[in-house]
Order: structure tokens, then sequence, then C-alpha cells
């Protein structure tokens, strides 16, 4: 009769003292179809304790939920409302769906595999598993670098910027998941792979396979998909944090000139706002590459050879990367203020938002004035 494969802490705890000199590996437990996608550097690690698993798949599903929720309600709040419904906002509603799909895909399975503390769907699901999870990154990364740039064209080049037309917005929609389909696609066509990942329960690119066309794969990926799109929110956020930090002291000048406290004026409460909505934004992509950067360094430690990759160090990369879908929903919730309105009128008991001044008209910063200033295209 065949044992079942199920949480076992009490079974751990036996077999760890009754022969603990046993010659048991994390591996144990993965199904003989999925051995051919382990590497050998896996077989070095005893199981993992039960309780892991356990605490794993119940902080996946908790995320995977709150997640769903929050950007399914972004979604619907950003398509619904019609003051919504602009140009720049529909990169935010991207990200939103973006990130609604990578739990949506990543943590269901992950909560099943952690139940059965190894990866019980099959080679096929591991491979579309770890090729989702890094096109719904891919994807999410580069609209808000998408985002940052739209931030710069309004703020720095002011007036003079051509605004975004929705036939621009979807145009770089469509360019970022073209972009993001064709990098994650490679590992099916021989370059790099996808394969289970040290905790057994999550799969994802093949970072210790010692061949340099696997390595060249993680190094020209990192590139286009991490450095390039950080150097450019870098770029584009130095010079909307230096126009804005120069406006305001122009107008401080202009103020001490004119003898008053300051210039309460349209158009510098329009400034303010973009300044707040552009911070909000380099917060959101902020804690993206706190996400990201772990998944990033466990990559580079396996190519490299710099450290010993453990099971258990998998484990946190993993999370950290896939708790970055959580973050995006509950900073447009507290930051926004045409958000919070329509939270509150869309769904009362969600919200504690009070009404606020309807100067913003997109999430992204874009205020109402400077739509109106901005020549037609």
């Amino acid at each position: 009769m065949a044992q079942p494969i199920g949480p076992s802490f009490a079974a751990y705890q036996w077999g760890q003292s009754a022969n603990p000199s046993a010659n048991r590996s994390v591996v144990d437990m993965v199904p003989p179809e999925m051995l051919s996608m382990v590497d050998a550097h896996w077989y070095q690690f005893p199981p993992l304790n039960p309780l892991w698993h356990g605490i794993l798949g119940f902080v996946i599903g908790v995320l995977g939920i709150i997640s769903i929720v929050g950007n399914g309600m972004v979604i619907f709040i950003f398509s619904s409302t019609k003051t919504l419904r602009t140009p720049s906002n529909l990169l935010v509603v991207n990200l939103a769906f973006s990130d609604f799909l990578m739990m949506f895909t990543m943590s269901p399975p992950m909560v099943i595999n952690c139940y059965n503390e190894t990866w019980v769907l099959g080679p096929l699901m591991c491979e579309l598993y770890g090729m989702l999870g890094s096109l719904f990154g891919c994807a999410s990364i580069w609209t808000m670098t998408m985002i940052a740039l739209d931030r710069y064209n309004v703020i720095v080049k002011g007036i003079s910027a051509k605004p975004m037309t929705n036939k621009t917005a979807m145009l770089r929609i469509l360019l970022v998941w073209a972009f993001s389909i064709m990098w994650t696609v490679f590992p099916f066509f021989g370059w790099n792979r996808y394969v289970p990942e040290g905790n057994m329960t999550a799969c994802g690119t093949d970072y210790l396979t010692k061949n340099w066309v696997s390595r060249s794969y993680i190094l020209v990926y990192s590139v286009f998909v991490y450095f390039l799109p950080l150097f450019t929110i870098i770029y584009s956020y130095f010079f909307i944090l230096q126009a804005v930090s120069a406006h305001e002291k122009q107008m401080r000048e202009q103020a001490k000139k004119m003898n008053v406290a300051s210039l309460r004026s349209a158009e510098a409460a329009n400034t303010s706002a973009e300044a707040k909505l552009a911070k909000v934004a380099l917060m959101t992509i902020s804690l993206w590459f706190m996400a990201w950067t772990p998944y990033l360094v466990i990559n580079y430690s396996g190519i490299f050879e710099t450290i010993s990759i453990s099971p258990l160090f998998t484990i946190w990369g993993s999370l950290f990367a896939k708790a970055n879908a959580v973050y995006n929903p509950i900073v447009y919730a507290i930051s926004h203020p045409k958000y919070k309105q329509a939270l509150e009128k869309k769904f009362p008991s969600l919200s504690c938002a009070s009404p606020q001044d309807d100067t913003t008209s997109v999430a992204t910063g874009v205020t109402t004035s400077t739509d109106d200033k901005a020549p037609s295209a």
C-alpha cells in the first residue's frame, strides 16, 4: 500500500531521531518523473522540517488572497471610475493585472505542493509555473519603468511634453508583454530551462547548470529585466526630484520677494500633488527591487558559485519575490485621493478614507490642470 505524502511532522521527528545517519535528502519525496529536472546540488541537503513547508504554504496562501482581492479591486475601480480612465492610468491597471495574475497562478500550486512537501504537479506544470512567474515579474517591472518614464515626461518636461494618449499607452503595454513573453519562452527552446527550486515546492530558472549556455541566459536576462529597468528608473527619478526641488526653491524665493509666507497658487498645488505621487511610484518601485533582489542574489550565487545555496535560502527568495504582488494595491489604496474616493463610494465598508481635494486625475500623478495645459496630440 502506498504511503501518504502529506505533511508529517511527527514522522519527520521520528525519522531524524531513529536513524540520524541515514542518507536522506530533500529530493527523496520528488516523484520519479521529476528527477531528471533536479540538479545534483540538492542531494546533499537533508529534508526540510515539515514546519517550514507549513509556514511557507500558509504565508503564500494569505499573500495570494490579499493580492488577488487587492489587485482585483484596483483593476475594477480604475476601470469603472470615469475620472480614472486616463492614458497614464492604463499603465496602473496593467501593473495591477500583472500582479493579479502573478499570485493567481503562483499561490494555489505552491500551497498544494507545500502541503505535499514536494512538487506533485508534474514536469510540464513545473515548467509552466516557472515561466509564468518570470513572465509576470518581467511585465510588472517594465510597466513600472513605463510609469517612471511617464512621470519624467510630465514633471521634468512640463508643458513642452507630448502627452500620452490611449493609443500610446496601449502600444507601450503591448511592447511590455511582447518583450516579457520573448524572454520567458527562451528556456523552452534550450536557452536555460525551468527546474524545481531547492525546497522542491516551486520552480524557476536553472542557475546551477555549469555550462555557459545556461549561465549566459541568467546574465543577459538580469541585464534586460533587472539592471536596465533599475538604471532607467534611477535616471528618471533623479531628474524628477531635481525638477521638483528646483521648482520649490523658485517658489520660496518668489514668496520671499513678495514678503509672503508662501505661494499657494493652483500651479504650486498641482506640482505638489505630482511630487507626492511621484514619491508613491518611487516607493512602489523600491519595494519591487527589495522583493526581487534576493532572487537575483540566489541566481548569481548559483552561476558564480560564490556561496552554497540551501533549500531554506530558496524559500526566502521565492517568498520575497511573490510578496511584491501584494504591495502595489496597498500603496494605491493609502496614497491616491481619487482612488480612495472611488473606494469609499464603491466599497464603503472597506474604506476609512475621508473626502480629499480632487486635484489629481490619475494615480500616476498627472493632474487635471496638467492635462488641460498639455497640447492635444
